[in-house]
C-alpha cells in the first residue's frame, strides 16, 4: 500500500504539468486561430509581431513547470547579449533540449523568436505539429531527402518580412545516447572515413540545415550562438556517463542542474563554401566534445560536472512565468466547465489536428 503510495505521488509529479501543459493546447490554438482570421485583413508584420506575442505566453507558461516547478539550477558559462536575430547551434541528447532554447531566450527577452528546426515526423504532432511550421518552425528530412529548396523558400520568405529569428537547429540529427553504441560507432566510422577527428561526447555533425539556414539569412542574423549543455546527476558511482533525462524525468526532478555553455560567433567569422562551412562545423562540435570530454572525464574531482571558466547561476523569476499559467489556464477552465465548452474543447482537438494533418501533408 505504501509504495503503491509512492510511485503513484512519484508520477504525479510528471503527469500534473503533462496534462496542464497539453490541456492548455485547445485554448491556445483557439485563441490563435481568431487572431489569424482577423489579421488577414492586417499588414504581415503586425500578425507576426502579435503571434510571437502570444506564442511567448504558451512557452513561458511550459518553462514555469521546467524551471520553476522542478527547483533546477540553471548555470551559464559566458556571457547571453541582448535580444538579436540567431541561428542557435546546439549538441542533441534529448528531448528536454528543446526547453533549454527556451531557458536561454526568455533571458534575452526573446523567447517569442524561437523556431525550430524539426524533424519532418514530428509535423504528424496532434495540433502542436501544424501549429509549430505556422510560427515558422521548419520540417527537413534527411539525406537524400532533405528538400533544400523548401527550407530557403521558408526562410527567405520570413526574412524579407523582418521576422525576428531565434532558430534553433541541432545538427547531429539524432539524439546522443550512451547506450546506443552501434549510432555512435557509426558515427564516428563516418567521421575517420572523411578524414575528420573522430568526437567520444557528441555525434558526427550534419551540415545540410546548417548551412541552408544561415547562407540563406546570413543578412538577416546577427550571430550564431553555440551552445554545449550537459546536464549533472548523470554519472554512475562509477563515473560513467548515463543517458540524458528524458522530458519525463526532467519533470520529475532527476537532474538538479543544467550546465550550459555559451559563445556567441561573429558571422564574419563562419565560411560560405559548404566544403569549408562543413570542416569549422566540425571544428565547433570538436570543442564541444573537449567540454563534455571534462565535464564527465576529468579527474580532477574541481573540474567534473562544470564547464571551464568563469559561471553565474541564472534564477527565472516568476514573474517571468507565473502570469502565462494562470492566463492560459483561465481560458481553458471555463470550457470544461460547461457541456458546450466541453464539446468545443474535444472538437478542437479532434478536428484542429485532423486540419493540421491537411495542412502539413500538402504545404512544402
Amino acid at each position: 500500500m505504501l509504495l503503491s503510495l509512492v510511485v503513484h505521488t512519484y508520477s504525479l509529479r510528471y503527469w500534473l504539468p503533462a496534462a496542464v501543459m497539453l490541456g492548455t493546447a485547445p485554448a491556445y490554438l483557439l485563441t490563435w486561430s481568431a487572431w489569424r482570421l482577423l489579421s488577414t485583413v492586417l499588414p504581415s508584420r503586425l500578425y507576426h509581431t502579435v503571434d510571437d506575442c502570444v506564442y511567448s505566453v504558451y512557452q513561458s507558461m511550459v518553462l514555469f513547470f521546467f524551471e520553476n516547478y522542478t527547483g533546477v539550477e540553471i548555470v551559464i558559462y559566458g556571457d547571453i547579449p541582448k535580444k538579436e536575430n540567431v541561428v542557435y547551434l546546439s549538441n542533441h541528447q534529448s528531448t528536454t533540449d528543446w526547453i533549454i532554447a527556451d531557458m536561454l531566450a526568455i533571458r534575452q527577452n526573446a523567447l517569442g523568436h524561437v523556431r525550430y528546426v524539426l524533424k519532418d515526423g514530428l509535423k504528424w504532432l496532434p495540433l502542436y505539429g501544424w501549429y509549430f511550421s505556422q510560427h515558422g518552425g521548419v520540417y527537413v528530412k534527411r539525406s537524400a531527402n532533405f528538400d533544400e529548396k523548401a527550407m530557403k523558400k521558408k526562410l527567405s520568405s520570413q526574412t524579407k518580412l523582418g521576422t525576428p529569428m531565434y532558430l534553433v537547429i541541432f545538427p547531429e540529427g539524432t539524439r546522443y545516447n550512451p547506450e546506443f553504441q552501434k549510432v555512435i560507432n557509426d558515427s564516428q566510422a563516418f567521421a575517420a572515413k572523411e578524414g575528420l577527428a573522430v568526437l567520444k561526447h557528441v555525434l558526427t555533425p550534419r551540415m545540410k540545415a546548417s548551412h541552408v539556414a544561415i547562407e540563406t539569412m546570413k543578412e538577416h542574423l546577427d550571430a550564431v550562438y553555440d551552445i554545449t549543455v550537459a546536464y549533472e546527476g548523470k554519472l554512475t558511482a562509477a563515473g560513467q556517463r548515463h543517458p540524458a533525462p528524458t522530458m519525463p524525468e526532467f519533470l520529475c526532478k532527476e537532474c538538479p542542474r543544467v550546465h550550459i555553455h555559451f559563445n556567441r560567433l561573429d558571422m564574419r567569422e563562419i565560411p560560405v563554401e559548404p566544403v569549408f562551412f562543413r570542416r569549422w562545423l566540425h571544428e565547433r562540435f570538436e570543442i564541444k566534445d573537449k567540454l563534455l570530454t571534462t565535464f564527465y572525464d576529468s579527474e580532477d574531482p574541481e573540474k567534473k560536472c562544470r564547464f571551464p571558466g568563469e559561471s553565474q547561476k541564472s534564477p527565472l523569476n516568476l514573474t517571468k512565468t507565473l502570469p502565462s499559467l494562470l492566463i492560459l489556464g483561465g481560458l481553458t477552465l471555463p470550457m470544461l466547465l460547461t457541456e458546450s465548452g466541453r464539446k468545443l474543447y474535444l472538437n478542437t482537438w479532434l478536428y484542429g489536428t485532423l486540419i493540421g494533418w491537411v495542412w502539413v501533408s500538402v504545404s512544402p
